[in-house]
């Protein structure tokens, strides 16, 4: 075989080494003829590939804990297999990364790097900018004019004469790299942090773009001015002439022919394989042209993204790359950054005093620039502090200054380790400081509506759905529509689309959540969104201003969802939420989970909310024919009424329904026969026990509860012929159950409460087959897959919580009784019995 020659050659100033390459050295004949696979440049590279995407991978497990953003744990990497690290065992430097490997990992990781930035500006919305208005402008500009004008100053003292580069290319590269602000990282963190839907986390991501954007111009600026030392300024003026040109060419000849080629697919086809295969071409030859004319191959690229129009196409494309050039190619440019950090460089105390004030200074320069913009904007100076620090987030756009530069030999070794520990460290503090400054101001106004048996007759009344998929719109409408909306009492509801924040969601998708209806939608997750509150708007005209529907996003993991519908709930002083059962119905009738993770969030909910919640079992109410007039719904309703707090709720609910001219409703009363064993507690526990006392007038006192609502429903509702009042004397579990079977074809819309509250003798047995406790005994049986298909069920917990002072109900016991409550409430939210012993 050929073997490496390496040939060091020394010139007077800087040390430059050759490398000999062979070109035939690129797979082994393999291990039983002696040859050493890492002698070749693929099993070497695919070893480098394996081991960057191992390490990264292990860093993001890590550093999950703390909340860090990806791009940490990809750069950290970098620098753990970098000469800091691992790298600094020369055996370990010389086997895995040698020299002769570097040009080709450096040029799949630039390969990488161009895809990558595509996708960036495919997911970036210019229109977005557009829109921003003044105010974020003004911020991110003010956020960028003070650490710029630091860098500045700092420049006199870092720069290195005898480099022969000019101060003024350093000071841009410098500049650059202190001031941008990556728009990607920023939305993970924001999405993270719950702060997506707030007035703030509109305003930092707006400012990030903004930023973005003038990053990349300053980029292009600084490449022309630093491709050569002693580059003559025609030169220089040549570069930027064929920049613009080359973006001016991309705007005015190849968009439009994007756009030809999207008109020429039919709506709703997937685009053709050629044209797919041109578009990634695009941005290979993109990249060259614009490396060629002496900026650098990523801007290509990237303008190349950003003139794709939003739409379907983007959707493909991003599919088609995203995983492959995110998951394996990008994690490759980071690493390469940190191979090239060697924090040894750095040098001296005085220098990592100098990197501290550069950090210091930087961060409080974007924290003032943005402060003083809030002030001027009025914002509360908490505010402007988190706004100026969630601006301090670097990531991918500064790793590239870097890297360019250094290539550039604009940024020597120090300052390169520098800036990169610098990226880290500020990047790192943005999501523990903020979480320490910045908590949202919780309103713990108590409010009183929190249950529908607490609403008033002639007010609003407020609903949060929650909606997973299209398929929970329909059955939901009708359920609105059922609750009698009128002049006098609307319903004003809150739909909450759910979306699970994954790894990957794209950053745009998370903006998009404020963007204008009417916009071609990015990905089938805002596509989703689209169709709800379309659906949810043609409900809102055909209501004729009885309804008004808002709707919202909730972009988190499944595992915190809960945290973001119950503080909405609180922040809208919401009556009640509905959210769909994680089951669904199958074609034959039966009922299948859909996604685990739904129930999670169902038990958080149920657990942890702040008004009354029902769960939604979605059988088809009535037919999926949305657009109905008023006077057409016609429903039977049926509430099973045991006792206790959930059904009274399921009752008033029921009542209000009642009210609607096209819903018939039964009232089932059932009551302890002679036979019933009374609940087990009494028999079981002593008779001086003082909480036996309690129990026993907590019991009596529900019971005068419901006697007063039936009776005051009974009073009001006699002269109604729609309602029927019926009670069932029963003495076991099987009779309720016979009981309930014998009315299951007559209705289609059972109202039950979830009863966690009472050990009932009429629901003896139910529980120990249960498959879904959290529905109570009698609405899992409602759920299950053997009973009747046509049947949707309502299942309502009443809110008992802290706040509700019980002597604010009719007929209550003294206030020291309130202990008892919370004592309930706590259980209930553990999903125990209340009154076990």
């Amino acid at each position: 075989g050929i073997k490496m020659a390496q040939v060091v050659v020394p010139t007077n100033t800087t040390n430059d080494t050759l490398v000999c390459y062979a070109p035939t050295m690129i797979t082994t004949n393999g291990i039983w003829q002696g040859d050493n696979p890492l002698d070749y440049s693929l099993p070497l590279f695919i070893l480098q590939l394996t081991l960057i995407v191992v390490t990264t991978r292990a860093l993001v497990f890590l550093l999950k804990p703390f909340r860090q953003p990806r791009v940490i744990a990809e750069i950290l990497g970098g620098v753990l297999l970098g000469p800091s690290v691992l790298g600094n065992s020369v055996t370990f430097a010389n086997t895995i990364f040698p020299l002769r490997s570097v040009m080709v990992i450096e040029t799949m990781a630039n390969v990488g790097l161009l895809y990558f930035l595509f996708l960036v500006g495919v997911e970036m919305d210019i229109t977005v900018i557009r829109r921003t208005g003044k105010k974020a402008l003004t911020i991110a500009l003010a956020g960028m004019v003070l650490p710029f004008t630091i860098a500045i100053i700092f420049s006199f003292v870092l720069h290195r004469k005898d480099t022969g580069m000019s101060q003024g290319t350093y000071i841009l590269f410098l500049g650059v790299s202190v001031s941008v602000t990556s728009f990607p990282v920023l939305a993970r963190i924001l999405a993270e942090l719950k702060l997506i839907n707030t007035e703030l986390g509109k305003m930092a991501l707006s400012s990030a773009l903004v930023s973005d954007v003038c990053a990349w111009i300053l980029l292009a600026l600084a490449l022309a001015l630093s491709e050569n030392q002693n580059v003559t300024p025609l030169a220089s003026l040549w570069v930027i002439l064929s920049c613009v040109s080359f973006v001016a060419i991309f705007i005015f000849v190849v968009r439009p022919a994007i756009i030809w080629m999207i008109q020429r697919t039919p709506e709703g086809e997937s685009f053709s394989d050629f044209h797919i295969c041109l578009i990634i071409t695009g941005v290979m030859i993109s990249g060259f042209i614009t490396d060629a004319i002496g900026t650098h191959s990523v801007f290509g690229a990237f303008v190349f993204g950003l003139i794709i129009p939003n739409g379907q196409l983007g959707v493909t494309l991003i599919e088609k790359l995203e995983d492959f050039v995110s998951g394996l190619l990008v994690p490759l440019f980071f690493a390469i950054s940190g191979l090239k950090t060697k924090v040894g460089a750095i040098g001296g105390l005085r220098y990592w005093i100098f990197l501290m004030l550069i950090i210091f200074l930087s961060c409080v320069g974007k924290i003032a620039g943005t402060l003083l913009m809030s002030f001027f904007y009025q914002m509360p100076a908490r505010e402007g502090i988190t706004l100026g620090l969630l601006m301090n987030t670097k990531g991918l756009i500064e790793m590239i200054v870097l890297n360019v530069g250094r290539e550039q030999k604009v940024l020597d070794d120090r300052i390169f380790a520098q800036l990169v520990i610098a990226t880290l460290i500020m990047t790192g503090v943005v999501m523990p400081f903020v979480t320490s400054i910045y908590r949202p101001a919780r309103s713990f106004t108590s409010y009183k509506r929190r249950t529908i048996q607490s609403s008033k007759e002639d007010a609003e009344l407020r609903v949060l759905t929650c909606i997973h998929t299209p398929r929970n719109v329909p059955t939901i409408i009708n359920l609105l529509e059922a609750s009698h909306p009128t002049k006098k009492s609307p319903i004003c509801v809150y739909v909450l689309h759910l979306v699970e924040l994954t790894g990957r969601a794209s950053a745009m998708l998370i903006v998009h959540n404020t963007r204008q209806s009417g916009k071609p939608a990015l990905n089938r997750t805002q596509a989703q969104s689209d169709h709800i509150i379309n659906a949810f708007e043609n409900y809102e005209q055909h209501a004729a201003g009885c309804v008004s529907i808002q709707p919202l996003t909730a972009i988190s993991p499944y595992s915190t969802m809960h945290e973001d519908i119950c503080s909405l709930a609180e922040d809208k002083r919401v009556g009640l939420i509905i959210i769909p059962f994680h089951k669904q119905q199958t074609v034959d009738g039966g009922m299948e989970a859909t996604n685990p993770a739904f129930r999670t969030v169902n038990q958080n909910v149920l657990a942890n909310a702040p008004c009354s919640v029902g769960i939604l079992v979605d059988r088809g109410l009535n037919g999926s024919n949305v657009r109905m007039a008023a006077n057409q719904v016609s429903h039977h309703i049926a509430v099973l009424f045991f006792g206790g707090p959930d059904d009274r709720e399921a009752l008033c609910y029921a009542w209000r329904m009642s009210q609607h001219p096209g819903i018939s409703l039964t009232v089932l009363r059932f009551i302890p026969g002679e036979d019933a064993n009374e609940p087990a507690v009494q028999s079981r526990s002593n008779h001086n026990d003082p909480r036996t006392l309690t129990i026993e007038t907590e019991n009596e006192r529900e019971k005068r509860l419901d006697e007063e609502l039936i009776n005051e429903f009974r009073m009001n509702t006699s002269n109604d012929e729609s309602i029927v009042y019926t009670k069932e004397v029963v003495n076991n579990g099987e009779e309720t159950v016979a009981v309930i079977r014998s009315m299951e074809s007559l209705h289609d819309l059972f109202i039950v409460g979830r009863g966690q509250g009472a050990i009932s003798p009429l629901t003896a047995g139910l529980t120990d087959w249960s498959e879904c406790p959290e529905l109570g005994a009698i609405g899992d049986m409602l759920a299950s897959s053997d009973f009747a298909a046509t049947v949707s069920v309502l299942v309502v917990q009443q809110y008992v919580g802290p706040w509700l002072q019980r002597d604010e109900l009719p007929g209550s016991i003294t206030p020291d009784s309130t202990g008892h409550v919370n004592e309930q409430h706590n259980r209930r939210s553990m999903g125990q019995n209340a009154f076990s012993p």
